[in-house]
């Protein structure tokens, strides 16, 4: 399609759209080497963030793309009847997408600092609160964080694929803040279950909302690798997060004697702060056409309910989640109680030896990430690339963890359990880039999906954990139930091969 070149530099021939689409140059300057110009209308530059070019313009009614040049770099787009010529600058969305998945990473490591925050200090708040039985009580306790995250998910995912993921995330962070501060203000067993179940309910759009965010910035070629930054920051949050605990409740003990205000509760107040920062950050740096809203025609569309309950590969997408995030979980709620009832270590030493593990966990989201865009680029193999890296890496999690069940040395167990971790992460990268393709327009909705039923594996597993222990005694059995799920979710992996986009509306 040709149209002709209008205005003053008219001599230098027509604009003709790319076969590439979403992209245009000039003929007449140089066809052999196309060049971008960008539409910054309001609507055109939402698209534009998200590395899209419309031929013509399309998303705003009426609005045609007339002219533009090498050597000015423009282009203008037609509404109402009025010009809007803006320079073009090729970085602003590789620096929008870097600031963004920057804060998005930011945002994972408090999230999973804060959830973790009553792991460490278990034994305290039990004996504080007058807990019966440990295992059993503080199990459910954690396991209530997880049933209110689990079940909050599609209700969340569904909010932020329609009011924006910056709006939802910035409102949810607030909310999950504010709770981890009520959190310690609790009397009993009742009262701390309840509020750290809120706390799981506010924290339930974090995770839909960042996976809606990359997949609006990031092509599919580079989603893997952002999803794999962004689980990085998650590990690095857990791996932080035990050390974290445990330095600050030293640091705390003066403060408990001179105040009378148990440490613990110091703690979760402290944990509630950097969540209002960074919210503040967050919408200051981050402006609405960077995360825009759906477009209207998309809000309008009605989500085909049916398809979450129908679709084999959804349901092989959520097992596989419920059974990783069981196993996964295992970091955040009872590994440093596991290391200090088996291997006779200090809290202290427990928080390090968990961060140690922690760190093999963000090795294993980065290399993952990266080497599964580099063998789709290689390949062209999709399922190779990402389904082929998860079989791997689950099924040698599950043998690395047997391996530290029989080993006495702690520093070999914790290296084993370390590589497992590692293991673990590579391959989990895939959840995140799958269900992101899988999810099309409506990214938020299906994540939310697949973490609704990971989180209801992970809600399972501290109860189910603590339940063995209280029925045996025997606190290394814990290991073999995480090598067992490792190993199933590696078969979940193997079946699962899912077709085009759930609600058939790729963007």
């Amino acid at each position: 399609m040709l149209a002709p070149f209008r205005g003053k530099h008219a001599d230098r021939g027509v604009v003709r759209h790319s076969p590439k689409p979403h992209a245009y140059w000039n003929s007449a300057v140089n066809e052999s080497r196309p060049f971008r110009k960008r539409c910054l209308t309001p609507r055109c530059q939402q698209l534009a963030n998200r590395g899209l070019f419309r031929e013509d313009c399309s998303a705003l009614e009426g609005t045609t793309v007339a002219g533009g040049f090498r050597g000015l770099g423009f282009v203008v787009c037609r509404t109402g009847g009025r010009d809007r010529m803006q320079p073009q600058r090729d970085d602003d969305s590789t620096g929008t997408r870097s600031l963004v998945l920057a804060l998005l990473c930011l945002m994972a490591a408090i999230a999973y600092i804060q959830r973790a925050a009553v792991s460490v200090p278990a034994s305290e708040i039990a004996t504080d609160l007058q807990l019966a039985n440990l295992a059993l009580d503080m199990g459910w306790v954690q396991s209530a964080w997880y049933w209110g995250y689990a079940l909050c998910q599609i209700p969340a995912g569904w909010w932020a694929d329609r009011v924006g993921s910056r709006t939802a995330l910035a409102w949810s962070m607030l909310a999950w803040s504010a709770a981890t501060l009520l959190a310690g203000f609790a009397v009993d067993l009742n009262t701390l279950v309840i509020l750290w179940a809120i706390m799981g309910m506010a924290q339930a759009a974090a995770f839909p909302c960042a996976a809606k965010a990359i997949g609006q910035l990031f092509p599919d070629s580079q989603r893997a690798r952002a999803s794999g930054i962004l689980a990085a920051g998650m590990a690095i949050g857990g791996a932080l997060a035990p050390a974290l605990a445990g330095w600050l409740l030293e640091r705390f003990q003066p403060w408990e004697t001179w105040s009378g205000i148990d440490r613990w509760r110091l703690l979760l107040a402290v944990y509630a702060v950097p969540g209002v920062v960074w919210t503040g950050l967050f919408l200051v740096l981050v402006r609405p056409p960077a995360l825009p809203y759906q477009a209207r025609r998309v809000e309008a569309t009605p989500i085909d309910w049916s398809l979450m309950f129908t679709s084999a590969p959804l349901a092989l997408l959520c097992a596989q989640q419920f059974f990783r995030a069981a196993g996964m979980v295992f970091f955040l709620t009872w590994f440093p109680t596991f290391l200090q009832k088996t291997r006779g270590v200090s809290m202290l030493e427990s928080g390090q030896l968990t961060t140690v593990a922690g760190i093999g966990a963000v090795l294993g989201s980065l290399s993952g990430g990266f080497v599964s865009d580099w063998m789709l680029a290689r390949t062209r193999n999709a399922r190779l690339s990402r389904q082929g890296i998860a079989v791997v890496g689950m099924a040698t999690c599950a043998g690395l963890i047997v391996w530290s069940a029989l080993v006495t040395d702690v520093r070999t167990s914790i290296a084993l359990i370390a590589l497992g971790a590692f293991s673990a992460t590579f391959g989990g990268v895939s959840g995140y880039t799958v269900a992101i393709q899988f999810g099309g327009r409506q990214t938020a909705t299906v994540f939310s999906a697949m973490n609704m039923c990971g989180n209801f594996g992970a809600a399972l597993f501290p109860l189910a954990a603590g339940y063995l222990v209280a029925q045996t005694g025997n606190w290394n059995l814990i290991l073999y139930l995480f090598a067992a799920i490792m190993a199933v979710d590696a078969v979940c992996w193997a079946l699962l091969n899912p077709k085009g986009t759930l609600f058939d509306d790729s963007p």
